[in-house]
């Protein structure tokens, strides 16, 4: 027996049978080509066709094909993703054999299923952040327990960061403040680096450089830890002091996204939770 592929390598002979399947997969008519006369002598499309779709070269798409020590930029793989009608789960994994960071998704709502699922998990309180913590989705007992975050002033934010650490709004000494602002900071550390140079994101963090000392200070740490479930309280002007167990997940479908649930943690949060008829 031969040595044993490196890790390298056997990465690029799977991206390698990969491009091969998927271009095996597709037929010319899918891909608004006309197939011409008589049968083909290999399914799907030849390589000079998505080489042709996805304004690759067809040298470079061979070298891949083959498994060639090539390194394809994010804009490559986009255009074959695209010329080889991948779904989004074939893409980012196309993304993850070539060890190449995908894009940030585009800015706008979550889909109507993510949507669906967090409305339907009331009576608990469930929103949905971006990859700059900003609220795309958010449920009924979201609104009444946490107004501020999720229904801003006119003109305001929704954005997780800026309402954790705005001073006039909080008591920056409290220990259950601390924690709670500086894990949600590591946690979006961890997303931070996943994109970096992205405009909003660094105007994001000078902003809160600008606004709070805390951000700072921690921000300059470079610590970083995913967020973990945790207990919290939460102080509410009509129903008082709420006590809650947090937990975050993310969509298989859309591991940008990150899902917030907050499930009570006592009798008298479920009491009081349970009053407002949700």
């Amino acid at each position: 027996m031969g040595p044993a592929p490196t890790p390298s390598a056997a990465r690029r002979a799977a991206l390698a049978d990969f491009l091969r399947t998927r271009r095996a997969a597709l037929r010319p008519q899918d891909a608004g080509l006309d197939p011409g006369p008589g049968r083909r002598r290999t399914p799907g499309l030849r390589r000079e066709e998505v080489a042709q779709l996805s304004g690759v070269g067809l040298s470079w798409y061979t070298w891949l094909e083959q498994g060639r020590d090539v390194a394809p930029s994010a804009q490559v793989l986009l255009a074959l993703s695209r010329a080889l009608a991948l779904t989004p789960s074939e893409r980012d994994h196309l993304f993850l054999l070539a060890a190449v960071a995908p894009p940030q998704p585009g800015d706008g709502p979550v889909d109507e299923e993510t949507a669906a699922f967090v409305d339907a998990l009331l009576p608990h309180v469930a929103f949905v952040l971006d990859p700059r913590f900003d609220v795309v989705a958010h449920n009924r007992a979201a609104e009444i327990i946490m107004s501020g975050l999720v229904a801003p002033p006119a003109g305001g934010r929704r954005n997780l960061l800026l309402w954790l650490f705005d001073p006039p709004a909080w008591d920056t000494g409290s220990p259950a403040w601390q924690r709670t602002a500086h894990a949600n900071l590591l946690d979006f550390r961890s997303e931070y680096a996943r994109h970096p140079g992205d405009p909003a994101s660094v105007a994001l963090v000078e902003e809160l450089t600008a606004r709070s000392p805390a951000f700072r200070d921690w921000w300059a740490g470079h610590d970083v830890r995913v967020l973990e479930p945790s207990r919290k309280r939460i102080p509410h002007p009509v129903l008082g002091d709420l006590a809650f167990l947090s937990a975050q997940s993310r969509p298989a479908h859309a591991p940008w996204l990150r899902l917030r649930i907050l499930v009570p943690a006592d009798d008298r949060t479920r009491a009081a939770i349970g009053d407002r008829r949700l």
